[in-house]
């Protein structure tokens, strides 16, 4: 059973751990990467975003935020999203998204978008899914973007 909480400070450590090992598996961590996971409550909840994290047995399995996005036109980004390496095939990144997408819309947001790599295949699928449609001619601060995608809600 997956129960998704509001973050506390408490799940820094997880925000945290849980985004960095697939970034360091398939990249490096850049200094946006640092600011968010470092300093997660004053980063990005300080600044109008959340963060939302799936427990499994009271344990966190998966994170998910919403930035306040620096695109015009655009409420949110979805952004460090992460589940652990023993969740991964149990439904755990769609639960998030959807309770990520639902957050968002109670915040009264019309549009998100985010930003990823086509070499994280299930990730790439997992938004497909949940309704994100490529898009072209967004700024990234990312190196390792290669694919933004947005959601009309």
């Amino acid at each position: 059973m997956i129960e998704i909480v509001p973050f506390e400070n408490r799940y820094g450590k997880a925000f945290k751990e849980l985004n960095q090992w697939w970034i360091e598996k398939y990249f490096v961590m850049e200094s946006q990467d640092h600011k968010a996971l470092d300093h997660p409550q004053e980063y990005i909840i300080d600044n109008g975003g959340h963060i939302l994290v799936a427990l499994s047995d009271d344990k966190p399995v998966g994170v998910c935020a919403l930035i306040k996005s620096q695109h015009e036109g655009y409420d949110y980004e979805l952004a460090k999203m992460g589940v652990s390496q023993n969740s991964h095939g149990k439904g755990i990144g769609y639960q998030l998204g959807l309770a990520i997408i639902a957050k968002a819309k109670a915040c009264g947001a019309k549009k998100i978008h985010l930003e990823s790599n086509t070499k994280l295949k299930p990730a790439i699928n997992l938004y497909y899914k949940l309704g994100f449609k490529k898009v072209e001619g967004l700024t990234s601060p990312y190196s390792r973007c290669n694919i933004q995608m947005e959601l009309l809600l």
